[in-house]
């Protein structure tokens, strides 16, 4: 059974100019077309305006209220945010008219943990993009849509929608508006009276779309959606409500923007591995090129709490040369997405994917450079195998050599150890555990080495890797030097 979910926006010719994160105006805040309130916040109408009052009226009342005439591409601009981040949830989404997204998410309602569940991770990614809305579940989009203007509820039965939109006032369908008082005059007060008068009559007096519309609605006709099509490539821009001089600040604005990123990944079934975050200053004559912020995954990812914890480890860090006034995100490398693992029992300590994004944590909140992983080179002197480059680059393979020890922690210098009754000595005697391993290399570089390297064990059982320096032969009267070289754990 297909099941629709309508999302109405009843508010966003508001909140479209007035994010819910964005501070509230001391007097109020309202948005005007052709002079006329369509929109007023609470203070605003604490202060006695209403919709339909002039300009005038509204300075009248509350001199201090802020006035901004509709702008109709920021609010479809503002609907399309909306659609792209609900493709979260499902492939098919689709803008219909007065402000509503209509998404199909029969397949979905399992995956997210069924209708309540999925209903509140809707509310909540909404709240992300600073927007409120009315919700309806219905078997039909057109019956979804019609629900969700007047309530929020769920209808998941054909029988249970027929008693539901019945029940709704006539003027709730477009289609019935310009006829509202040739139908009043008949006595019809809502949709289920109209569908009880004669269907011939309706046809010929209010054309073939109100009744289709209607049967669309009841789930007696097909519907046909135009679903959203995304672009190939992710970038999506946002102004701020004022200027912010903390790039912590900005983080409020950048998870819109990462929400409608995974809403795109997930439609695409793709995942990114890195993508950037541009934070603009002034523009004109004194224009600031802008901040970028570059950030890479070690692994694939498309999870929004993952991505915003990055980018706000990031942003801790930035020291703004000038304030923001917009942002941008841009997906800088994707891929495809990997199926889900499956294995039967989850792996000790983690998957490789738990691993990559601690990584990825750690390197976002200290620092590429102060992020190391070990890269050996092929080399039999421990001080140049031993080699430690960023998470970020990447190193050939090297094949070491196999079935000898080696320690954990390498000194930078070795460290030359007392001698006590001809044996090496740190805190206690060292006693040698293992045969000795003879490393004679450097000759090519004139840094040549000649050492015997050994395991030893001290009284606390302490294990140390050492090594003793080879002498010549007219040096055979001298006591050898032993070496500290690294420790095992």
């Amino acid at each position: 059974m297909r099941v629709f979910l309508a999302v109405h926006l009843p508010l966003l010719s508001l909140e479209v100019f007035r994010p819910t994160w964005a501070p509230e105006p001391e007097h109020g805040f309202a948005v005007l077309e052709k002079d006329r309130v369509i929109a007023a916040d609470r203070v605003a109408r604490a202060a006695g305006v209403r919709d339909g009052m002039r300009r005038g009226g509204v300075l009248t009342l509350s001199p201090g209220t802020l006035t901004y005439g509709r702008d109709t591409a920021r609010e479809n601009a503002a609907l399309h945010d909306v659609a792209t981040a609900l493709m979260a949830f499902s492939p098919d989404v689709t803008v219909v008219e007065e402000a509503t997204v209509v998404v199909e998410v029969g397949a979905s309602l399992r995956l997210f943990g069924g209708v309540l569940s999925l209903c509140r991770q809707v509310r909540k990614t909404l709240g992300t993009l600073g927007l409120t809305a009315r919700m309806c579940m219905a078997p039909t989009g057109q019956g979804a849509w019609l629900l969700a203007r007047c309530r929020s509820r769920r209808v998941m039965r054909l029988g249970t929608l027929e008693r539901a939109l019945t029940l709704l006032p006539m003027v709730t369908v477009p289609e019935l508006r310009p006829f509202v008082d040739w139908f009043a005059g008949l006595g019809c007060e809502t949709i289920g009276d109209v569908r009880r008068l004669p269907r011939a009559g309706l046809q010929k007096r209010c054309g073939e779309r109100l009744l289709d519309s209607l049967d669309r609605a009841f789930g007696t006709a097909p519907e046909l959606f135009d679903w959203l099509e995304l672009p190939p490539s992710f970038t999506a821009h946002i102004e701020l409500p004022d200027r912010i001089e903390d790039a912590d600040m900005a983080m409020f604005a950048a998870h819109r923007l990462i929400v409608q990123l995974c809403g795109w990944l997930c439609a695409k079934q793709l995942a990114i591995t890195a993508f950037t975050l541009s934070l603009e200053h002034e523009r004109g004559r004194e224009a600031i090129p802008p901040t970028q912020i570059d950030i890479a995954l070690g692994e694939p990812a498309w999870r929004e709490d993952h991505l915003v914890r990055l980018l706000r480890e990031r942003l801790h860090r930035v020291e703004l040369a000038a304030p923001v006034i917009a942002l941008r995100l841009g997906a800088s490398k994707i891929e495809p997405a990997a199926p889900p693992t499956d294995s039967l029992f989850p792996e000790p300590g983690g998957s490789p994917e738990d691993h990559a994004r601690l990584v990825e944590l750690l390197v976002a909140r200290l620092g590429d450079d102060n992020v190391l992983r070990p890269a050996p080179t092929a080399d039999h002197r421990p001080e140049v195998a031993n080699r430690w480059v960023s998470v970020s680059q990447r190193a050939p393979k090297v094949q070491l050599p196999q079935g000898l020890p080696r320690p954990t922690w390498m000194l930078e210098t070795p460290v030359r150890l007392l001698m006590r009754q001809h044996k090496p000595f740190y805190g206690s005697p060292l006693k040698l555990v293992s045969p000795g391993e003879r490393i004679e290399a450097g000759w090519f570089d004139g840094q040549l080495v000649t050492r015997d390297y050994f395991v030893a064990q001290g009284d606390d059982q302490s294990c140390y890797w050492v090594y003793r320096e080879r002498v010549s032969s007219r040096q055979v009267d001298e006591e050898p030097r032993w070496f500290l070289h690294g420790l095992f754990g």
